[in-house]
């Protein structure tokens, strides 16, 4: 049997479909056989991102009110020998899938598959439970915005009350350096620190990312970029490699950190 992990973060616009499909992308060259769920019913984009939306017949709400078979519904990404999605639904919403069924598919997929990625949608209702369900473990994807790290600490909240296998993990994504440096977001011992949960890996911010899933193609398929890194360490630690944290020069400083400038500004204000 594989094992399933959910992608989840809270909050839209972290990376979360970029994480699955290029952790997914990163996997597969590695020669281990995944398969990416989309779970974003309504707004589907990691068929987008991987270039494969032109492919699609069935959806994953077909498999599960039993208007196509399963193998029917997976699109193969002809750039790998073991990579492939189960689509999202565009005409419908969350409501149409419930958490039982999306149990019982991702229970079918793990038979064939060594991993099975749960791309969440965003928010914390009917499409969180419908992706958590037939999980085995999470991870939690966020960005060194505070509102992001705030609504990843509830997600992680939400976690507790759905236990799974397997402790969540964590992965800071788009870091900039220059804005650690500065203080004007929170740093990597900060958030790890306030969250409190292991984590997996980083990634860089860069440019390239947007331009290659702009294009369809993950960016891991570019071994010199700094955030093909980051995501193929992560692939590695995920199959139990002992990968050093990606270093990035003077990310740490001493500079003022953001939650020092937080209260400096709120004591200002009461003088």
């Amino acid at each position: 049997m594989g094992k399933a992990i959910v992608v989840t973060s809270g909050k839209g616009g972290v990376g979360k479909t970029t994480s699955t499909a290029n952790i997914g992308a990163a996997l597969a060259l590695n020669s281990k056989k995944v398969c990416l769920m989309d779970l974003d019913i309504g707004l589907k984009n990691l068929d987008l991102i991987l270039g494969l939306d032109n492919r699609i017949i069935y959806d994953i709400v077909d498999v599960a009110n039993d208007r196509a078979k399963l193998r029917q519904a997976l699109v193969k990404d002809k750039r790998f020998d073991s990579l492939y999605v189960l689509p999202a639904a565009q005409n419908t919403d969350k409501n149409s899938l419930k958490p039982e069924q999306v149990k019982a598919i991702v229970d079918e997929l793990k038979q064939e598959f060594d991993y099975v990625f749960i791309d969440c949608p965003a928010g914390i209702e009917q499409g969180f439970l419908n992706a958590v369900a037939g999980a085995d473990g999470a991870i939690i994807v966020t960005t060194p915005e505070i509102s992001a790290v705030r609504d990843a600490d509830r997600v992680i909240g939400l976690l507790e009350q759905h236990p799974l296998k397997e402790a969540p993990e964590l992965i800071i994504n788009r870091i900039r350096r220059n804005m650690m440096e500065n203080g004007d977001v929170m740093d990597i011992d900060e958030i790890t620190q306030h969250l409190g949960i292991k984590l997996l890996g980083i990634v860089v911010d860069d440019d390239n990312v947007i331009k290659t899933s702009n294009h369809g193609e993950p960016i891991v398929m570019d071994p010199d970029n700094i955030a093909s890194q980051g995501y193929r360490n992560i692939a590695r630690r995920i199959e139990g490699g002992t990968v050093p944290l990606m270093k990035i020069d003077d990310l740490e400083t001493s500079k003022p950190s953001f939650w020092s400038k937080v209260g400096s500004i709120f004591s200002k204000k009461h003088k």
